[in-house]
């Protein structure tokens, strides 16, 4: 079961009382499922839901998937549901809703950037936008090296300055939200509702999972998936080892 697992991270798992609160979130693309080309075609491990299932079934424990996606497009895609906790768009949406309701000031602001992105990606094939509720994403993976460039290049120094916009660059995307959110605030409010004392168990793969990392607590456990700097203590090479990880927190809980 743990054969794959960097030795140091098992045994750190290990010392996490079992009957402690134990809050276990992770992402969800490049980490409970593979990259992939067309964001739309993102599917979770095989097995991964029920071990999402099984682990929130035990005692003192919760569970949360913490995606930038929006929370539709998270539901859709993964197919998890209760007792597995989805939050959305970077932390902004939670099932209750959004963290902070959206102004009719952030509305419109969202408008004008999906209006200026269409125009900014419209000579560059393979480039396209994920409209979210609270951002638009610009999505570069299936473009050719001199668009993606250039595309990310013009709107980082064109709408990713206007005020208001809260830019967020991940692998191939750039994303502009127009609330600040982050994934490490989106921790520390499933924290509260798991109990303040609990133990969090992050895994991630990209970016803007770093804020998260960097909210971690000394006792927390913070787990890299794949190559790339980061503040997480620990690291695994790939996706394929992130459903051993499940396991073993749900054996010793």
């Amino acid at each position: 079961m743990t054969a794959s697992l960097p030795q140091d991270l098992v045994d750190r798992l290990r010392e996490i009382p079992a009957e402690a609160p134990l809050l276990v979130c992770s992402d969800f693309d490049g980490t409970l499922a593979p990259i992939v080309t067309r964001p739309e075609d993102a599917r979770p491990l095989p097995g991964v839901a029920d071990q999402l299932v099984r682990l929130a079934g035990t005692d003192h424990t919760c569970v949360a998937v913490v995606s930038g996606r929006s929370l539709a497009d998270l539901a859709a895609l993964s197919g998890f549901a209760d007792p597995v906790t989805l939050v959305g768009s970077h932390g902004g949406e939670f099932t209750s809703g959004f963290v902070s309701e959206i102004t009719p000031q952030q509305e419109e602001l969202l408008r004008q950037l999906d209006d200026v992105l269409t125009r900014m990606i419209a000579d560059a094939p393979g480039a396209e936008l994920e409209r979210k509720p609270l951002s638009i994403a610009v999505h570069v993976r299936q473009a050719t090296r001199p668009d993606a460039e250039r595309v990310l290049g013009a709107v980082q120094e064109g709408p990713a300055l206007w005020p208001g916009v809260h830019p967020t660059a991940g692998k191939e995307v750039l994303e502009l939200a127009v609330q600040q959110v982050d994934k490490g605030s989106a921790v520390e409010h499933l924290r509260r509702q798991c109990g303040d004392g609990a133990t969090v168990v992050f895994i991630g793969d990209d970016v803007t999972d770093e804020r998260a990392f960097q909210a971690l607590r000394p006792e927390d456990v913070g787990v890299k998936v794949g190559d790339g700097e980061t503040a997480a203590a620990y690291r695994v090479p790939a996706v394929s080892d992130v459903p051993p990880i499940l396991t073993l927190l749900a054996a010793l809980r």
